[in-house]
């Protein structure tokens, strides 16, 4: 019996010890990222370049894995059931983590018990972008513009119950306009439509109509944040532009099931911290109007929390229902 028990306390510790060696060298595989929006939109420019810089740091492939659908929610929920290893991670979105559950009844995850926060990444404003057909240049023409024609303007969004969803809607509610919302899977495809003059404005990311406002392809009329963004200081806030207290912007981290050793996900924290940290990426991020953040697990588990609390207001408020 005493031998017995030797043995298994024995085999116990020789499993704790080979525990942390696992994660020490971590990773040995591939690792996937898990980004919940189709090839082309903000999600997916940022979770690339992280992954490349992950890839070099780690000696192994970070290979991303678009699983678009439902403003993120396939691609979260996909994350929430993978393997507790650290090699499935998610580009999480604000819509999948601070959104979502205020605004789906059944929502099969919750944020807080099914995810492990490592960091957040990069914050950017949403653009309010119109197209150049449309004959806007300020916020106020388009309120004008907007009243005269009840209901005919269209504005897109990269999903339904996105950020960029809801900043269309609280919107609409503080100019008391009323604007046709046409939902896509993904900001590749809204902005496609939007250049084609199938709708005339869209509430994105910077990183998803960057590039086609500084070509004059699009004209950018506001940005989303409180404070105007420092790479395109021109371009004036929906608080300044008569909408006080407009506060909608979009947001990435890194996050894993819940779960995954500590170690790992230390592991994988310090890698991406330190990458934010390269000169280069800081200029790739700017490049597409993302900035850097980089934050402690804990302060970004109280990032989401807050958001979540904002956009349960606000959902509230405008009475916004998830078809």
């Amino acid at each position: 019996m005493r031998r017995s028990l030797r043995v298994l306390a024995l085999a116990a510790a020789l499993s704790a010890a080979a525990f942390p060696a696992s994660a020490q060298q971590y990773p040995v595989k591939s690792v996937r990222m898990v980004v919940g929006f189709p090839p082309g939109g903000g999600t997916d420019i940022v979770g690339r370049i992280v992954a490349q810089k992950l890839s070099e740091a780690f000696g192994q492939q970070v290979m991303v894995d678009n699983r678009g659908g439902a403003a993120g929610q396939i691609g979260t929920e996909l994350v929430v059931r993978a393997p507790q290893d650290g090699y499935t991670m998610l580009m999480a979105h604000v819509a999948a983590l601070s959104i979502l559950p205020s605004l789906v009844p059944k929502l099969p995850y919750d944020p807080a018990r099914d995810l492990a926060p490592v960091t957040l990444v990069a914050i950017a404003p949403n653009l309010l972008v119109a197209h150049r057909g449309l004959y806007v240049v300020t916020v106020r023409s388009l309120i004008q513009l907007a009243r005269a024609r009840p209901g005919q303007l269209r504005f897109a969004s990269p999903g339904a119950g996105s950020v960029q969803h809801l900043a269309g809607e609280l919107f609409k509610l503080q100019a008391k306009v009323d604007m046709l919302h046409v939902p896509y899977k993904g900001s590749g495809q809204s902005t496609i439509d939007l250049l084609a003059g199938h709708v005339q404005l869209v509430f994105d990311s910077v990183p998803a109509v960057f590039a086609h406002v500084k070509t004059n392809k699009l004209v950018a009329l506001a940005v989303t944040s409180p404070r105007r963004f420092a790479l395109l200081p021109d371009i004036r806030t929906l608080s300044e532009s008569g909408l006080p207290g407009f506060d909608m912007s979009t947001w990435w981290g890194i996050v894993l099931p819940a779960g995954v050793n500590k170690d790992i996900a230390a592991k994988l924290h310090d890698a991406t911290t330190r990458l934010l940290q390269q000169a280069d990426v800081k200029e790739t991020m700017a490049n597409v109007g993302a900035e850097i953040v980089g934050s402690s697990p804990e302060d970004f588990a109280t990032f989401i929390r807050t958001e979540r609390a904002k956009y349960a207001k606000v959902i509230k408020d405008a009475n916004i229902k998830f078809e």
